[in-house]
């Protein structure tokens, strides 16, 4: 699969007439006056045992440490405020992102260091984004898969830990402006702190924890288990069809659509 990447604003800009995909490949104190400093300390105690249980379950004493528990754009890594923007008024639960009533469903089979996926979510879903699901057309569902290696699973566990705060497709997006090589460790848990604390309003030690849950795993293997039944073999694969009915493949299988295939298979869903 091939890599490499262009600027974050050169990639923002394509959206408006991006190339062809060929393809595939993120408080209180204790104790004084017995009554309200005690729930003070119960407060202090539960971030502060979230930020030990986040150390503990995601390597110990070598992960870095959370210097902003609630993320922010403003602050946060190249990119992040231009997320913000794009996403900011979308309706987002968990990982759909628009309108529950839009007419027109599409599923996306992604894997977050795929260098493919990025070019397609830094090109063409932000011209998606503002044609289609914006205004309510379009209801965009991800599904986080992880094949290419265990940066892919470090990131689909933080996708889907970013969903339980309705900020995956934030969390997505940040990572795609800053993403690196595949398979050379740049998705470490220090990238995965930066990321979350890119997102306005996400809680990091909580995310940190949330990925790895019990319902994240449950959830990973549902998304491996659509892959399977939908026949993907790789990423970005995209799927589009009226709501309440099962989505078509856009393109050929086996190879990432470009713009035209998916607004086409769009224009043709909202007309029927």
């Amino acid at each position: 699969m091939p890599s490499g990447k262009k600027s974050k604003q050169q990639r923002r800009l394509a959206a408006q007439a991006p190339p062809p995909v060929r393809s595939k490949g993120s408080p209180a104190r204790r104790q004084a006056n017995p009554r309200v400093l005690a729930i003070g300390a119960g407060a202090v105690a539960v971030v502060v045992v979230a930020i030990v249980l986040a150390i503990v379950l995601s390597g110990g004493s070598s992960t870095p440490k959370v210097t902003q528990t609630i993320g922010s754009a403003a602050t946060g890594l190249p990119g992040a405020t231009d997320v913000q923007s794009l996403l900011k008024g979308i309706p987002q639960q968990g990982l759909q992102l628009g309108s529950p009533s839009a007419p027109v469903q599409m599923v996306m089979f992604v894997d977050l260091q795929c260098p493919i996926c990025q070019n397609f979510e830094t090109t063409i879903t932000p011209t998606l984004i503002a044609k289609y699901i914006r205004p309510g057309k379009v209801r965009l569902e991800i599904k986080p898969w992880a094949f290419i290696g265990p940066d892919s699973t470090r990131a689909q566990k933080a996708m889907f830990a970013a969903a339980k705060q309705n900020k995956a497709f934030d969390f997505a997006q940040v990572l795609y402006d800053n993403q690196g090589t595949e398979n050379t460790g740049w998705l470490n848990d220090a990238m995965i702190i930066q990321i979350a604390e890119s997102v306005t309003g996400l809680n990091v030690p909580k995310l940190l924890v949330d990925r790895n849950a019990a319902s994240v795993n449950q959830e990973i293997s549902a998304v491996a288990s659509a892959a399977t039944a939908d026949k993907v073999t790789g990423t970005p694969t995209v799927f589009v069809g009226r709501t309440g009915t099962k989505p078509a493949l856009v393109g050929s299988p086996g190879s990432a659509p470009d713009m035209t295939q998916v607004v086409t298979a769009i224009d043709t869903a909202l007309a029927g």
